[in-house]
């Protein structure tokens, strides 16, 4: 079996492309299905998100994957595997399974590190899971993914660097304030920055919100969807006095906040103090104004060194991530291993079973009169004695999977134990039974005896 990744993501496909490739979440139950009904594919989820649409499969043969994969994924999108050619990124097997780490730890990400792919994946893998287009190998697969990725975040800190302007500007804040619940704070502008200014205040607990813009209904309309006041622009003054955190993002060719303005403001205020934060371009506050009393200004340079500074530990964080992949990755190889002694330690099961149950209808029949007390003292024995015998090559088989002479050794098994037969007719792991060993090597008790 192979492991295959086909799909278009930011890096290499325009938004105007990814746009028209996105599976719609009410159809993807659908898509699933019908890519898994898919010549050559056994297993499959779809990963699609606004940066990224991916399907992951698992197949018999390489060859007629790529091709039934492509060829699934142009004919839902209606086009053409020469259409969508230039733009499908390919991986294979090792290539395949490292993409999908890195893509799940956020090192694939258009900003490196976010956490937001992790739950993305996450609820991709459980809709395939309930839609039944899982199975033993992406089970296992997906599983790993989450855990190094979980891994990443909880081991490197990587999240904790804000790279975004906004959320370094919240991040400052709690640096410099701490709690940021009790704080008034006023938001001059409506656009994509207060806006997003908004949402991370409103994430750090922030209550006391007020949108001020010379368009008002844009401001009732942002103020509204975070639960803000709304305040004219000629009501500057007074909000200045009633604040103590203003962001202004506004375009206006001229200061908003002056040093003029601010210095009779800050006289009425007494000993609080004000922090400014000027994300506009061009600015919005006097840089001036940086030398007052009380006053704590910070603009979009100092931000962006912020977020230079934060991008770099980033960097620095994703290197660290890198070597937990590899063991990760390893820890799944060796996983990939151990399969071929599946339908082994299956036969092995069926065999041990069918001897116990023999013996213990000879027993019965030499000795008719047993109690049933009796005959379950017998069998629980007779269970444990087998146990003993097979408990050790058992668990060594399973050992010596996994080892570079693996396939051999199964085979030497299998031979030892008069199984091969029955092993090569219990079929690919895949899709045939998993063997019942406890964790000792133990065989299940068998509730017929």
């Amino acid at each position: 079996m192979h492991i295959l990744t086909i799909g278009v993501n930011y890096k290499n496909t325009p938004v105007q492309i990814r746009e028209k490739l996105a599976f719609e979440p009410s159809a993807l139950e659908q898509a699933l299905t019908d890519l898994r009904n898919t010549k050559s594919i056994f297993e499959d989820v779809i990963l699609s998100t606004c940066n990224r649409t991916e399907i992951y499969v698992v197949c018999d043969q390489l060859h007629t994957g790529r091709y039934y994969s492509k060829k699934f994924f142009a004919d839902w999108f209606r086009s053409t595997p020469e259409t969508l050619e230039s733009f499908l990124i390919i991986k294979e097997d090792q290539e395949a399974i490292r993409h999908l780490f890195r893509v799940t730890c956020g090192l694939d990400s258009m900003i490196l590190g976010e956490t937001q792919i992790l739950g993305q994946v996450r609820t991709s893998f459980l809709t395939a899971q309930q839609v039944g287009t899982t199975g033993t190998f992406f089970n296992e697969l997906f599983k790993e993914a989450l855990t190094v990725a979980k891994r990443a975040q909880d081991e490197t800190q990587i999240n904790d660097h804000p790279v975004s302007v906004s959320y370094a500007a919240v991040k400052l804040l709690q640096d410099t304030i701490g709690v940021l619940k009790d704080q008034s704070v006023l938001v001059i502008g409506a656009g994509d920055m207060s806006r997003l200014a908004l949402k991370h205040l409103t994430s750090s607990g922030v209550r006391n919100l007020t949108v001020m813009n010379r368009t008002k209904n844009k401001a009732e309309l942002l103020a509204q969807q975070f639960r803000g006041k709304v305040a004219p622009l000629s009501d500057l003054n007074t909000w200045i006095d009633r604040s103590d955190i203003i962001f202004a993002s506004t375009s206006a060719p001229d200061f908003l906040i002056t040093k003029k303005r601010l210095a009779p403001l800050l006289a009425a205020r007494g000993i609080r103090p004000l922090i400014l934060i000027d994300i506009g371009v061009p600015r919005n506050i006097d840089p001036e104004i940086a030398v007052m009393d009380r006053v704590h200004l910070f603009d979009i340079d100092d931000l962006e060194r912020i977020v230079d500074e934060n991008l770099e530990a980033r960097r620095k964080a994703a290197l660290r991530i890198e070597p937990l992949i590899d063991s990760q990755i390893a820890r799944y190889s060796e996983w990939l291993d151990t399969l071929g002694v599946v339908p082994v330690i299956s036969s092995m099961r069926r065999k041990a079973l069918s001897i116990h149950s023999e013996m213990m209808k000879r027993i019965e029949n030499k000795l008719p009169e047993m109690t049933e007390q009796e005959r379950k003292v017998i069998s629980k024995q007779a269970k444990s004695m087998i146990n003993q015998l097979l408990r050790d090559p058992i668990n060594k088989i399973k050992e010596l999977a996994g080892s570079e002479h693996g396939k051999h050794a199964i085979d030497h098994f299998a031979e030892i134990f008069n199984i091969a037969d029955e092993a090569k007719l219990s079929g690919d792991p895949i899709k045939g039974e998993k063997a019942k060993v406890l964790p000792d090597g133990q065989f299940e008790e068998d509730t017929r005896q």
